[in-house]
């Protein structure tokens, strides 16, 4: 780091500038090989947040089950920005047809969610042969009990202050901007 005046060479790139794929191009672009899965999360809000980092980072699909609300819808797509165009999504009445859908896809199922036996998010190293679906709980439950007893492994995000949990989006964030560095190289 050198004494130097700030750099004044930094300018914000404007929408045109920023070199994005159209829905169509997206759609045929390698994506992670993720699928999200929503376990009954109940803010609108929430889920177009996740379907817009979902799309940030190319996953395959993201499962909307139980209570977890579809598109389209108006308080969706406050958040989506348009995302539910590019994702490709599927809804199940039930988080568990979900996860037996994706099993037989050939899909490692694992829980986001604090659990004994659970593995630290930075401790768990994603094979690159590998498919993974990602469940993300309720709000206030977490991942159902009954879906707790299918998942093949419980990953866990370390948090080091006062309060129990991260925000499923946040969580959703930190997931998989972690998986994307650790399988896209």
């Amino acid at each position: 780091m050198t004494n130097d005046p700030i750099n004044n060479d930094y300018k914000k790139l404007k929408l045109d500038e920023l070199n994005r794929a159209s829905v169509d191009e997206f759609k045929a672009q390698k994506k992670l090989p993720v699928a999200v899965v929503l376990d009954n999360v109940r803010s609108m809000h929430n889920i177009g947040s996740i379907f817009r980092t979902s799309d940030g980072f190319a996953v395959e699909q993201i499962c909307l089950c139980g209570i977890t609300a579809q598109p389209p819808h108006r308080e969706i797509e406050k958040t989506a920005l348009g995302a539910t165009q590019s994702i490709s999504w599927l809804y199940f009445g039930d988080t568990l047809q979900a996860v037996e859908h994706l099993r037989t896809e050939g899909y490692k199922i694992i829980a986001i969610e604090q659990a004994q036996n659970s593995i630290m998010l930075n401790d768990f190293n994603p094979a690159g042969d590998e498919k993974y679906a990602l469940i993300f709980g309720n709000e206030v439950n977490g991942v159902s009990d009954d879906v707790m007893q299918k998942i093949d492994t419980c990953i866990e995000i370390p948090q080091f202050g006062t309060k129990h949990s991260f925000n499923i989006v946040v969580s959703a964030g930190i997931v998989l901007w972690d998986f994307f560095s650790k399988m896209v190289v």
